[in-house]
């Protein structure tokens, strides 16, 4: 690992390329890094189907096959318990098995349960991943070493949920104190295949979160770049580092009026997988990098302001998703560019009132530097445009209150200019339990951040939907091509709110990592189902 200074000493444009690998036949081995395993107990989880009229519970096969070779003492224990198979209510029972030390039977709620129209997701999926998480966590915290993991006919949907379960997010802690994360593998099923997805899936996710978690000083525009190179290069991933030098002949104006309020020097990546012919068009997806996001002059709150070192999930979930579609070998290629800086006030820090020229021409007035995240990315859109030639744009960022005051953290909002587009990422979500809902994108939006006698845009319009208000300034900037912008506000952050089993409370999510990726799969391989 290189000091800061050394690693920015040498970003005068580096360019990383690794050798490209057929990834996903050799099997990539993600590793958490929270802490080791014990492999001096073993345990398994299981899935118990809920009752249903005057039928009883009823266990899953594999756990079936644990019942018949314990004589029937798993099924009596459940009785005498009285579990019933409920979503994620479940016990563990120990020295039962003769293999298995504990064996958690969790409830997976009612057995051949499918696609809910109303809840727009996969309930079946979505219960496995609750199920799995749930007993993989209860393991967890007696120690166990070793957890076998029943893929309840959803092996991938387990691997997802029992792997984002056991994660800890150990940097900070002293050795004494780091949590034990117990290693997984599938428990009677052939489908590994599935389970190796579901694991890819998960880690990315992880990555995701370790990185959106990490203390500010520990993750600036500098380190995150680094962090970026040390988990992509090994991919076979392109990787290029630009630094201020390169940022100022480009003029990236809007980016530099934002970086120049901090000390951090910015620093511009360029990520770009190619899993098909060169010449084919690239996805490009732009992640809003701001790695500390103070609100500059326009002073955020000092209570829970540290809950915006995570302003740059949308561009860790970027770099997460990168490395997962490298591990999955999809053909397509990928292009992403992060814009990374903090958002600071000081003496050289942008006033409320400035104007300044974007790339294509227009001018955009920063009314308050609080909204900076469209600032950032204005230039970073116009240029990923000018430069790759994409066949589509999305972009990423945590940025107005306005979708997480109407979503909570129940879904990520979106808005698309592409019906298309739209039904891809509502199709994702619905199979990675990670949800999305379309938001109005009208002409009623564009006018209140277009109607000005001074200048062209501003940065935060008139008018209280913000969130809406953002979406149109940044479809001002991608007039001719299909896009899509994800507002992660109130789904990229802290978990607070309505918390997912699987995920861990007052920790970043790392959403919507797993739904980008099921979202680049569906457009790579149309013909899969």
């Amino acid at each position: 690992m290189k000091s800061v200074r050394q690693f920015q000493s040498s970003l005068k444009t580096v360019r990383v390329l690794c050798q490209p690998q057929n990834l996903g036949k050799i099997g990539v081995r993600f590793t958490s890094g929270c802490g080791e395993h014990s492999a001096l107990t073993k345990g398994v989880v299981v899935g118990l189907y809920q009752k249903e009229g005057d039928k009883d519970p009823k266990l899953t096969p594999a756990g079936q096959k644990i019942d018949n070779r314990t004589d029937g003492k798993l099924m009596q224990v459940i009785c005498e318990t009285r579990l019933d198979g409920r979503l994620g209510r479940g016990k563990v029972f120990s020295n039962i098995d003769n293999e298995f030390a504990s064996v958690a039977v969790v409830g997976v709620g009612l057995e051949g349960i499918g696609f809910n129209e109303l809840e727009m997701i996969d309930e079946g999926m979505e219960f496995v991943r609750v199920a799995a998480g749930v007993g993989a966590r209860a393991l967890q915290r007696q120690g166990v070493g070793l957890v076998s993991v029943d893929g309840m006919d959803y092996a991938e949907q387990a691997a997802e949920g029992s792997q984002l379960a056991v994660w800890r997010f150990p940097d900070n802690l002293s050795k004494a104190n780091k949590p034990m994360v117990p290693q997984l593998e599938l428990f009677d099923s052939s489908d590994n295949e599935g389970w190796t997805r579901g694991i890819f899936k998960a880690e990315a996710q992880n990555l995701a979160r370790r990185v959106s978690d990490a203390p500010s000083n520990c993750m600036t525009p500098t380190l995150f770049a680094q962090a970026a190179v040390d988990a992509l290069c090994p991919c076979g991933i392109s990787v290029e580092v630009r630094t201020m030098d390169w940022i100022e002949t480009q003029r990236l104006n809007a980016f530099l009026m934002i970086a120049k309020g901090s000390c951090e020097p910015p620093v511009f990546l360029e990520i770009s997988y190619c899993g098909t012919v060169p010449e084919d068009k690239p996805i490009l997806f732009v992640g809003k990098g701001i790695t500390f996001n103070s609100g500059a002059i326009n002073l955020r709150p000092c209570k829970g302001m540290d809950e915006y070192r995570g302003s740059m999930s949308g561009a860790a979930a970027v770099v997460a998703m990168m490395r997962c579609v490298a591990a999955l070998s999809l053909p397509i290629n990928v292009t992403c560019v992060i814009p990374l800086c903090e958002n600071m006030p000081s003496g050289m820090s942008a006033k409320p009132g400035d104007v300044i020229t974007l790339l294509n021409g227009k001018t955009m007035a920063v009314r308050d530097l609080d909204k900076a995240g469209v600032v950032v990315l204005a230039d970073a859109l116009l240029y990923g445009q000018k430069t790759y030639l994409p066949r589509l744009v999305v972009d990423i960022a945590t940025l107005n209150t306005g979708v997480k005051k109407a979503f909570g953290g129940g879904a990520t909002g979106i808005f698309s200019n592409s019906h298309y587009i739209w039904k891809q990422f509502q199709r994702a979500g619905a199979i990675s339990g990670d949800r999305l809902w379309r938001l109005p994108l009208w002409h009623y939006y564009k006018k209140q951040v277009t109607d000005e006698r001074s200048f062209d845009l501003s940065n935060n319009g008139r008018g209280l939907a913000s969130s809406c208000l953002a979406a149109a300034i940044l479809h001002e900037l991608v007039p001719c091509l299909d896009w899509a912008h994800l507002d992660t506000r109130g789904t990229g952050l802290l978990t607070k709110y309505g918390l997912v089993p699987y995920l861990t409370a007052k920790r970043m999510t790392g959403r919507p990592t797993r739904t980008l990726v099921q979202f680049v799969y569906q457009i790579a391989c149309p013909e899969m189902k």
